[in-house]
């Protein structure tokens, strides 16, 4: 079997509670690793197979591997509205912008839109990505094409007469992409939020879940107009609507954003299978609050986080959200020690995985574990002097300095070159596909 040798790095498992930095060589077998700085298989192939025929050998010194970080919620092709609608609140920035711009979508244009966050995305580390949107099979078409793990919900509303049709779509994206890629692509099912789904329409919802054995996908009280709306129609916060509907205690759920629940709400969402996604660049951008994620953590709910879609975030770099994440409940809490530079790591990692269900597989390095990693430049100005690597990690380093990208055992980025993009490409139909879509 071929393999591929990564040697003489730093390595930061992200496996243990706290911090443990090896060093040495990873060795990957296929898609899996085999082995982390001596730990793994009995028959280390070393330098003498790595020079064999069929085995990559990249020289990673003066690099930190570590696991590709999780993006838990995007919107991927949103990338076509960067810097359409900034500075608004978001029902205004929804209703006035991003649903008309979305209503003259075609499958194309949510392709290319994708391999652009997807190009984005590899470039800053991130490995692994759930998006919710429409033309859903285009963006499979995307990630199967470019090399990157994702889980995909076709975004599902019920306030017009498509709701039946937009869930067939759901159905027929599982059936079909479901496991395909390698295992690269999950599928999940997309209720787009308690304000968009009336409870005829999320039963349905949640009945097809149950028989996909699929995991839901929801966002969950993002703003403080969201929560009023959610009492005024069914006198309940949006947790407590969709807990009356059974979500929580029966499916595994993905749930974006829960910047405005109560201590109530997270009695009721502890224990709860899959986990949350912390948004909190986009959740600023927006004026939508501080997430308690301390008080989620506390319960044992897994937090990860996302970058949201670029049309509300701008940017898709998950080190941006771990430096903000940190900061944010520190200022919060009042207390440093809130939330430590190696637990903000965990979320873009670990916890991340574990938030989509894919902790099995990915989000730390251990021999047996997906080879989903990413090699980190730190000779650096800013990474320099490296007395705590974590520390400079979480608070100083970013996207571009994302030297290597690698998933499930095939490089997509080496030295800074995307191997499974053109990014010229990209970048012009982008363009010309966004001015068509907002200009006409």
């Amino acid at each position: 079997m071929s393999g591929l040798l990564i040697r003489d790095a730093a390595i930061l498992t992200m496996a243990g509670e706290k911090p443990e930095l090896l060093s040495g060589d990873i060795v990957v077998r296929g898609s899996a690793i085999a082995s982390v700085a001596g730990r793994g298989e009995a028959a280390q192939p070393g330098a003498e197979a790595g020079a064999g025929e069929g085995w990559q050998v990249i020289d990673a010194g003066g690099m930190l591997a570590m696991p590709g970080l999780v993006n838990c919620h995007q919107h991927a092709a949103m990338t076509l509205f960067r810097g359409y609608s900034d500075d608004l609140r978001l029902m205004e920035w929804l209703e006035t912008k991003i649903w008309p711009a979305e209503a003259r979508l075609t499958g194309e244009d949510v392709y290319w839109g994708t391999m652009l966050a997807i190009a984005e995305m590899i470039r800053s580390g991130a490995t692994t990505f759930a998006d919710m949107y429409t033309f859903m099979e285009d963006v499979a078409r995307a990630v199967s094409e470019t090399g990157i793990r994702a889980s995909l919900a076709r975004g599902l509303l019920f306030l017009d007469r498509h709701g039946e049709e937009r869930l067939r779509e759901a159905r027929a994206l599982h059936e079909e992409w479901h496991g395909a890629a390698d295992g690269r692509v999950t599928v999940m099912l997309g209720p787009h939020s308690p304000y968009t789904c009336p409870p005829e329409g999320m039963r349905k919802v949640l009945a097809l879940a149950a028989e996909l054995g699929a995991p839901v996908h929801i966002h969950l009280a993002e703003t403080v107009e969201e929560e009023r709306q959610c009492r005024s129609a069914y006198g309940k916060s949006p947790a407590r609507y969709l807990a009356g509907l059974g979500l929580f205690a029966e499916h595994q759920v993905l749930a974006a954003h829960a910047v405005h629940l109560s201590e109530d709400d997270l009695d009721l969402m502890a224990g709860m299978r899959g986990g949350i996604s912390h948004n909190p660049v986009s959740n600023q951008k927006l004026g939508c609050g501080v997430a308690p994620v301390q008080a989620m953590r506390a319960r044992g709910i897994a937090v990860g986080l996302g970058t949201d879609g670029a049309g509300s975030a701008t940017t898709l770099d998950m080190f941006e959200e771990v430096k903000t994440a940190a900061w944010l409940q520190k200022n919060r809490a009042g207390d440093p020690t809130a939330l430590t530079a190696y637990e903000a790591l965990r979320m873009a990692t670990r916890e991340g995985a574990r938030a989509l269900g894919l902790d099995g597989r990915i989000g730390t390095l251990e021999p047996g574990k997906a080879a989903d990693l990413i090699l980190v430049d730190l000779r650096k100005a800013h990474l320099t002097p490296r007395l705590d690597p974590v520390a400079l990690l979480a608070y100083a380093a970013g996207g571009a300095d994302v030297d290597t990208t690698i998933v499930n055992g095939r490089v997509l980025m080496l030295h800074r070159r995307l191997l499974t993009i053109d990014e010229g490409e990209v970048l012009g139909q982008v363009e010309a596909r966004a001015r068509r879509l907002i200009y006409g």
